[in-house]
């Protein structure tokens, strides 16, 4: 089976790239955002055949009381606010008729994943840092919920050609008003990039 690792920014990824050389596991970096993930990974696809994709990366966690840290795998990704605004009313791009916001992972049929807690993931162009926007998702969303910028770019693409594809989430920080302080980046991505090489050892090699 032929992996693509896939990470938003080198950092994240940085502390499993001597792993995934020695295993001759290719990865690539998209740069932050859906437009950025959608073209980078759109174009390395014309140019390779990949069997799955493993989307990883660092995010923020809507529950407070959630220990920062923990690595999550998103079954569902939506793009966050596609639609329109009716005079204060959101209509969803499914209800204008024009296509649709949620897509979901797929997972390799007969491979056993570890098991983590799983999570919804809402995909932004804009991260969330005020009291009434923050308050807003926690009247519409279930917990546990996990904010990126790239995460259904990337089911997206899968979908489209047909790929098997996994997203695993670590998450560095709350979905609150920004407070760089409480930030945990490093702890996040230590464990993120220590579940990858365990998940890639245990089913893929």
């Amino acid at each position: 089976m032929k992996i693509l690792v896939i990470a938003a920014t080198l950092e994240e990824i940085q502390p499993a790239l001597p792993f995934l050389e020695e295993k001759h596991i290719k990865y690539l970096i998209t740069g932050v955002g859906m437009v950025s993930t959608t073209y980078a990974l759109t174009r390395y696809l014309q140019q390779h055949k990949i069997d799955l994709l493993l989307h990883i990366g660092i995010g923020g966690i809507l529950d407070p009381s959630a220990c920062l840290g923990g690595v999550y795998q998103i079954y569902a990704d939506e793009i966050f606010a596609l639609g329109a605004d009716d005079n204060g009313s959101f209509i969803s791009i499914e209800e204008l008729g024009f296509g649709k916001r949620i897509y979901t992972e797929k997972p390799p049929v007969h491979i056993r994943l570890p098991e983590v807690s799983k999570a919804q993931g809402i995909t932004v162009n804009n991260v969330h840092g005020t009291t009434e926007s923050i308050n807003w998702l926690q009247q519409r969303y279930q917990k546990p919920l996990i904010e990126s910028m790239e995460g259904a770019a990337v089911f997206f693409v899968a979908e489209q050609e047909g790929i098997y594809c996994l997203q695993f989430r670590a998450t560095s920080n709350y979905i609150e008003p920004r407070n760089r302080d409480a930030w945990k980046i490093g702890l996040a991505i230590q464990n993120l990039n220590d579940f990858i090489q365990t998940l890639i050892s245990r089913c893929f090699i």
